[in-house]
């Protein structure tokens, strides 16, 4: 077993920092979870959200796949996380995977996934956490674990209907079929397709363009997005008022309005 994802840290030219995250078990088409994925993923997180120059997190995947979910000769073997006791898998489901998705979905910054090649099982579950969506043409998703005799154990059932619907997540789910790239940009689950080539370019490009932004105000504004999928209206104005009276107090609102004024782009410190 090794380790799940390599880092890189790329300054950007306004300030602040975009951060490259790439699962890199290229030759298990990048299989998760090990044992220690969900401590390792926990931490990056961690790192991230209290590194107030890390404005967003680009995710990719090594090789040809962006991952192929779960280890399948593991399960076979019944092996580490499915090792054991029905109560033992499930402790390990809470602690690993749910760990992974919780993070990932938890990350106060916006999360790019840039999509590679197939996304299956968790790792379709794990793009499906991103904010925003890049596709190569050579990407796929699905989510075949009735196929393999299972159910969706990354809270699919939950994210999926959010992302694409009910109707088109029950399609996924129920037969198990997994869909092309050009697919899940008409159906909403990714907001581009780019050849294969330019995939990474084109995820650091919406990454700087996000960047650019006032970084405290985009942690704001991820979080109420985030909340407006289960709040109410009334719930959402109330979180926006105090945000936004945080908001009106920072040095970035004022550089923000003069350079409107001065029509000329805003320089945002996070101050």
């Amino acid at each position: 077993m090794t380790g799940l994802i390599t880092q890189q840290r790329l300054e950007q030219p306004g300030g602040g920092a975009v951060a490259v995250w790439t699962f890199d078990r290229a030759e298990r088409l990048n299989a998760l979870p090990d044992l220690g994925d969900g401590d390792e993923v926990a931490g990056l997180c961690e790192a991230a959200n209290a590194d107030t120059e890390v404005r967003c997190v680009v995710l990719t995947g090594a090789g040809r796949a962006f991952s192929a979910g779960g280890d399948l000769t593991a399960m076979r073997d019944r092996r580490d996380l499915f090792e054991g006791s029905g109560a033992a898998i499930r402790e390990r489901y809470r602690r690993v995977v749910h760990r992974i998705i919780r993070s990932l979905y938890g990350l106060d910054v916006p999360l790019i996934a840039a999509v590679n090649g197939p996304a299956m099982g968790l790792g379709c579950g794990i793009a499906g956490t991103a904010d925003m969506i890049v596709a190569s043409d050579r990407a796929s998703f699905g989510a075949p674990f009735l196929k393999l005799g299972i159910i969706a154990g990354d809270g699919g059932a939950w994210r999926l209907p959010r992302n694409v619907g009910y109707m088109r997540a029950a399609e996924l789910l129920f037969t198990s079929r997994s869909i092309d790239a050009q697919t899940a940009l008409d159906w909403g689950l990714v907001n581009r397709v780019v050849g294969h080539e330019a995939l990474l370019d084109e995820a650091l490009m919406l990454a700087g363009q996000v960047a650019a932004q006032p970084p405290r105000a985009v942690r704001m504004t991820k979080s109420l997005l985030r909340q407006g999928r289960d709040a109410t209206l009334d719930q959402i104005l109330e979180m926006s008022a105090a945000y936004q009276a945080l908001a009106h107090l920072t040095d970035d609102h004022l550089e923000g309005v003069n350079a409107v004024l001065e029509k000329r782009p805003g320089l945002f410190s996070g101050d």
